[in-house]
């Protein structure tokens, strides 16, 4: 978390800034986890003073900020990251500060409860080589079937854990994958390899079904309350969730099976028993 809807919400919420100047960069005072930072805020806040915003864009979980001379401000909001134009939830937790004019907004914001996000300035060619496809897999919601299962087809991993890497279908994360499965009717321990041709459309059309559903009702806010949108408000797909930490609670789809919980690759999954049979046949059961 955050994970593509969460981000896309980003990008949408701070899309206003566009051709707005950059008037200054700051990196408060934080005495928490230090942010991974590249360069160093001084080398940062030169290159990027007096730069407009060219456009605002996304790389599977990083959100992209494009400037005038062909920088990116690439920033990465990992597992507690918030990127604003309000009010952050604590001034304790605050990353990055950028100065602005000429547009909506007099700031943006990134701010990382844990710490364990990354703010990078790259130039166009850094940017070409730390977001290619070599190095980042196509986005969730562009790939086709016929790519999925080319990145996927001939893992012997289960497809639960497969769709988590990044390298080769970016943006899905731990949550949403579970709810995509279940859309799908697939059982999450179903190696990639066993999968058939109907299982594998069926999961493709869920990709694309449940993340723009998410991004819809701008993103999920769990129990924690860490994940805000750009204006620090809730997103509202957690209301909507299928199976995800709904472990022992009855299926919404079937209304028979009982969610349950397994681990995978040291991640919590969640599926239905009854609509996510092994066996691999897909249940006749309406959508919900």
């Amino acid at each position: 978390m955050p994970e593509l809807p969460e981000v896309e919400t980003m990008c949408r919420g701070i899309s206003g800034i566009v051709g707005s100047r950059i008037v200054s960069a700051e990196r408060p005072e934080c005495l928490r986890r230090p942010i991974a930072f590249t360069p160093a805020i001084h080398e940062f806040a030169k290159r990027v003073a007096g730069r407009h915003v060219a456009s605002i864009g996304r790389r599977g979980k990083r959100v992209l900020i494009h400037l005038e001379d062909l920088q990116t401000v690439v920033i990465e909001p990992r597992m507690t990251g918030l990127v604003l134009l309000a009010e952050p939830p604590t001034f304790e937790h605050l990353r990055l500060r950028l100065q602005l004019e000429g547009g909506p907004a007099a700031e943006l914001l990134f701010w990382d409860r844990r710490g364990l996000g990354t703010v990078r300035l790259l130039t166009q060619s850094e940017a070409e080589e730390v977001l290619g496809l070599h190095r980042i897999g196509g986005d969730a919601l562009q790939i086709t079937l016929g790519q999925l299962r080319e990145q996927l087809s001939a893992s012997r991993r289960a497809i639960k854990v497969a769709l988590l890497d990044q390298k080769r279908v970016a943006g899905i994360g731990n949550l949403y994958a579970a709810e995509i499965l279940h859309v799908a009717g697939v059982d999450p321990r179903t190696p990639c390899n066993a999968l058939s041709g109907p299982q594998w459309a069926r999961i493709h059309q869920a990709i694309s079904t449940v993340l723009r559903e998410a991004i819809e009702h701008e993103g999920s806010t769990l129990s924690d309350g860490t994940y805000r949108n750009a204006l620090n408000q809730n997103g509202g797909y957690q209301n909507l969730h299928r199976v995800y930490d709904r472990a022992e609670k009855t299926c919404r789809r079937c209304g028979e099976g009982q969610i349950q919980r397994i681990v995978q690759a040291q991640r919590s999954t969640f599926f239905c028993g009854v609509c996510q049979r092994r066996s691999g046949r897909h249940p006749s059961v309406a959508e919900v």
